[in-house]
């Protein structure tokens, strides 16, 4: 049996959406860093085999040859003097005085160029590779093999070059580009949590009114579906008291009807799928028509009313001032007592006012939520009134009369034609 409800369900999408989201974008921004830390990597080595190229191409230019070798211009020339430094070899040709370059940027070790030198004379090809100084810093050499005028390789020019600065900035660009990942898959996954957020709010915001809806229903409905109950029970009991119960039962149905259609606009306000239907209205003769058409059960209502018209959806605002008078009739009168209720209607407000116990101010911000109760409401007649005045851009405001007794203001804008 799933025991997850929905909006476990729904947290659980939201991290799954976030997941997916970071780890597509991570995977991308993986194989990016990758990319550019190889490239990185390959525009150092290409900058060494540069440097080595220029000094053994322009060496083997300077080195003069007439059956004898000669370095005059090799000595004169800058190349001798900076790295990276270099060294003229017989490598197993004819023996001659061998010529290293003045500048020492790295220990080497002559055995080594010398076998470098040998394989590129005898090879008649370029040698070139990483290998270790002597004391154990990583090289990169490059042997060009030198040829007479009638291409007989007589000795090699051997280039030596460190690689520590070019590795120490590749391992700090290495670094910034792992660091920069690192960062960037952070904020694209709390990027992806909003945005997950986002996309999943409509079906939460629907998901909140489906368990509003259903947490109403069962609060507002619950005592009269109880009484409803005990009459049919008693009329069962005692058939000759059912033309006394009839009419309560009748009515009792009416309530529940109305608690029923609260609701249902209650939602559907929420949900923001009650589309308003605006047109210029009379209030002062909307206010007087729904006091005629209301069934007072034995309050007394008055109607002061001037001509007042507003826009706004005819049946939303019938529905509002309906629930404010059934309020007063109902629970504005101390008990045992006959209901007094009156409305005043005059520049876009309807005012009710009744004589009963009042409403506590300590409690007023909260009088139109659902569930709050003033006096035995059930507060979700107030919360539509509540609704349908911010629907049309007026209040509802609550305050006690000086004399005692609940006011009730409803105001709208006022219609300028």
């Amino acid at each position: 049996m799933n025991t997850h409800s929905s909006a476990d369900r729904l947290r659980k999408l939201r991290w799954t959406l976030t997941a997916l989201f970071t780890a597509m974008n991570t995977l991308g921004l993986v194989v990016f860093a990758w990319l550019l830390i190889n490239e990185d990597g390959d525009q150092g080595e290409e900058r060494i085999d540069a440097a080595l190229n220029q000094v053994t191409s322009s060496v083997s230019r300077l080195v003069e040859f007439d059956g004898t070798i000669g370095f005059g211009l090799v000595n004169t020339d800058v190349l001798n003097d900076r790295c990276p430094q270099f060294a003229i070899l017989s490598g197993g040709a004819p023996a001659f005085q061998p010529h290293f370059s003045r500048s020492n940027c790295v220990p080497m070790s002559t055995q080594l160029l010398n076998g470098l030198a040998t394989e590129a004379v005898k090879s008649g090809k370029l040698v070139q590779g990483h290998q270790k100084a002597t004391d154990g810093a990583m090289v990169k050499v490059r042997a060009e093999p030198l040829r007479d005028s009638d291409g007989k390789t007589f000795a090699a020019v051997v280039a030596v070059q460190s690689t520590e600065a070019e590795d120490a900035a590749h391992t700090q660009f290495t670094l910034l580009v792992i660091g920069g990942t690192v960062l960037l898959v952070a904020i694209l996954g709390f990027a992806g949590h909003l945005l997950s957020g986002r996309s999943i709010r409509p079906a939460a915001a629907a998901l909140q009114q489906q368990e509003v809806l259903l947490a109403e229903t069962a609060h507002d409905l619950r005592t009269p579906v109880a009484a409803l109950r005990a009459l049919a029970e008693t009329a069962m009991a005692n058939p000759a008291q059912s033309a006394e119960l009839l009419p309560r039962t009748v009515r009792l149905a009416a309530r529940m009807g109305g608690i029923i259609d609260d609701l249902l606009v209650r939602a559907r306000l929420a949900a923001g799928v009650e589309q308003l239907s605006i047109q210029p209205i009379w209030l002062d003769q909307l206010v007087v028509g729904i006091v005629e058409d209301t069934a007072t059960e034995g309050a007394e209502v008055t109607v002061t009313a001037a001509p007042t018209k507003v826009n706004a959806d005819p049946a939303l605002l019938q529905r509002a001032i309906g629930n404010l008078l059934d309020n007063a009739m109902r629970y504005g009168r101390h008990p045992g007592a006959k209901a007094f209720v009156h409305l005043t209607v005059a520049g876009g407000t309807v005012t009710v006012a009744d004589h009963g116990p009042g409403i506590d101010t300590t409690m007023a911000g909260d009088a139109f939520d659902r569930f709050a109760s003033t006096g035995g409401s059930s507060g979700l007649g107030l919360s539509i009134v509540r609704w349908v005045a911010q629907a049309h851009g007026g209040t509802l405001a609550v305050y006690n009369a000086d004399e005692g007794g609940a006011i009730f203001e409803l105001r709208f804008p006022v219609s300028p034609n």
